[in-house]
């Protein structure tokens, strides 16, 4: 989530300070916030952990014309390795409360790991498939991540947000227009920071039991998989499929994208659709194979492959 504004660099550490907050950092190291551990540095970041300081982050970044970021758990980014000439802001609001008996909310800071574990204590339903998934509750609704059948989206009731003017303001779930991989947030940019969850009552012995057989299933795909943002491209809606998409994983693994690799960058040998650092990799290294990968679907198939990861900076 990006504001579109031209840098002013005429701007004193005194002016930025007074604005931002002593919280502001400068030149700060992106890598270490990325799965990829790649990536430049940002001009300034920042981590806010309440809808006030988002709000006053936002607010300030306009007023003094510097294009800013947003991130999350930085799970599914991959960071130029040129960085950012600009404020990254870091979404770090937390706290999980049960709003009602099937409701939680939840803030957008929070690993999705922790939401599912507290509906799981009060024995709600709903969240079981995103087992395993990593990030943070705000990534997750921003790129309405899913797996084995569900969807994040499917279980929001409302969002709260702040918009790129620094307002905050409540929507409900219609207003997310949440489709694969996909959120209306996307277009809008505007920043999550909590969100309302409507699940269901059910039995903590079954819900444990669905999400270990999730988590099974992961390990055996996923084991060993280090330095990776997940699945890079999106997945085909194809109704005839399961789950209704055909697998970008499979159309890559027909034309034997698990032998590539790209400087320090290699495809996952357990999945063809995940891309890994192998510890010395550029995020050019990165986007090199991505695009080869892309070329050789195109080529056979004449399906041209999505992103789902999130690019941050000039490639």
């Amino acid at each position: 989530m990006t504001g579109q504004l031209s840098t002013n660099p005429e701007l004193s550490m005194a002016a930025l300070l007074s604005a931002f907050g002593p919280n502001l950092e400068f030149a700060r190291d992106l890598a270490p916030l990325s799965s990829f551990k790649t990536g430049g540095k940002a001009s300034y970041f920042i981590a806010a952990g309440s809808t006030g300081e988002v709000t006053k982050a936002v607010s300030a970044a306009r007023r003094l014309k510097i294009p800013f970021f947003v991130i999350g758990g930085g799970t599914n980014l991959l960071i130029s390795d040129s960085g950012f000439s600009g404020l990254i802001i870091r979404v770090e609001v937390t706290g999980l409360k049960l709003r009602s008996e099937t409701e939680i909310e939840c803030g957008a800071g929070e690993e999705l790991k922790a939401l599912i574990n507290f509906a799981t204590e009060n024995e709600l339903t709903g969240l079981e498939f995103a087992a395993g998934i990593w990030g943070t509750v705000g990534g997750a609704i921003y790129g309405n991540a899913g797996a084995y059948g569900g969807e994040i989206g499917s279980v929001v009731s409302e969002v709260s947000l702040v918009d790129l003017e620094g307002r905050p303001r409540t929507v409900t779930a219609e207003y997310g227009r949440f489709a694969y991989r996909d959120s209306h947030f996307k277009r809008t940019r505007e920043i999550i920071v909590s969100a309302v969850f409507k699940l269901a009552k059910g039995q903590k012995q079954a819900i444990e039991q669905k999400i270990s057989d999730i988590l099974v299933q992961r390990e055996e795909k996923y084991c060993n998989l280090g330095n990776s943002a997940g699945c890079f491209f999106k997945n085909i809606p194809d109704p005839k499929e399961k789950y209704g998409k055909l697998s970008a994983g499979r159309l890559l693994d027909e034309v034997g994208a698990k032998e590539l690799e790209v400087g320090g960058a290699k495809v996952f040998e357990k999945h063809a659709n995940i891309i890994v650092n192998k510890g010395n990799a550029s995020s050019q290294d990165i986007r090199r194979l991505a695009d080869i990968m892309k070329k050789k679907v195109r080529d056979k198939f004449g399906v041209e492959l999505t992103e789902e990861i999130v690019q941050i900076g000039d490639f």
